[in-house]
C-alpha cells in the first residue's frame, strides 16, 4: 500500500500511542489493506479503551488534532486534514445496541501489518458482518467481507474461526463471492 496522508496520520497517532504507551489497534479501511482489500476512505478508524481516548485528548488536543464538535469520539489531524474516528472497547458495531459481537480490547486481536496494529482478520470480519447486519446504512461493511473472502481466496469453513452468530451471513456472502461477471 503505498504512502498516503492517511496512512501519514495513522503513523503519526502510532508514534503518539506508543510513546504514551496507549494500546491501539487500526481498524477499517487501513485494516482491510493490510488484509488484501484495498478500498478509498476518507478516514482512519482506530480501536482504543475510552479511557486512552480520553486521555489522548487531555494531552493532544489543541497540539495538532481538533474535535470536529465537542463529545465526539471523533478527532480532525490539523497538519494533515484527516479525519480521526474512534471505536471504543465494549460498544457494539453497526446499529450501537447491545449484541453477542462488540470492539475488543485493543491488546487482543491484532495482526502486525505495514508497521501498524491492526485488528486481525477475524476481529475485523465478525465487527464488519455484525455492523452490516445490524444498520441497513452500514452496507459497505457486508461488501468489504466479500470482498476480502475474495481478495484472500477465503474458504466456506472459515465461518468456524468466526463468533457463530456471524457464521451463517459470512455463508452468503461466501456464496455471492463465488459468482463473478464474466464481462
Amino acid at each position: 500500500m503505498g504512502r498516503s496522508r492517511l496512512q501519514d496520520a495513522a503513523r503519526a497517532l502510532v508514534r503518539i500511542f506508543d510513546e504514551e504507551r496507549i494500546p491501539y489497534a487500526i481498524a477499517g479501511a487501513i485494516a482491510l489493506g493490510a488484509h488484501g482489500r484495498v478500498r478509498l476512505t476518507e478516514d482512519v478508524d482506530v480501536l482504543l479503551r475510552r479511557s486512552d481516548l480520553e486521555r489522548f485528548k487531555r494531552s493532544w488536543l489543541g497540539r495538532g488534532y481538533v474535535e470536529p464538535k465537542p463529545g465526539l469520539k471523533a478527532v480532525r489531524d490539523t497538519a494533515r486534514n484527516v479525519r480521526i474516528d474512534f471505536l471504543l472497547t465494549g460498544e457494539y458495531p453497526g446499529d450501537g445496541a447491545p449484541k453477542p459481537i462488540a470492539f475488543p480490547d485493543p491488546t487482543a486481536r491484532t495482526a502486525e501489518a505495514d508497521g501498524f496494529r491492526v485488528l486481525d482478520l477475524e476481529a475485523l470480519i465478525e465487527l464488519k458482518l455484525a455492523s452490516g447486519m445490524t444498520a441497513a446504512h452500514r452496507g459497505q461493511d457486508l461488501v468489504d467481507v466479500m470482498e476480502l473472502i475474495r481478495a484472500r481466496s477465503l474458504p466456506l469453513d472459515h465461518a468456524e474461526r468466526l463468533h457463530e452468530w456471524v457464521r451463517d451471513k459470512y455463508g452468503e456472502l461466501w456464496q455471492l463471492a463465488q459468482v463473478r461477471d464474466d464481462y
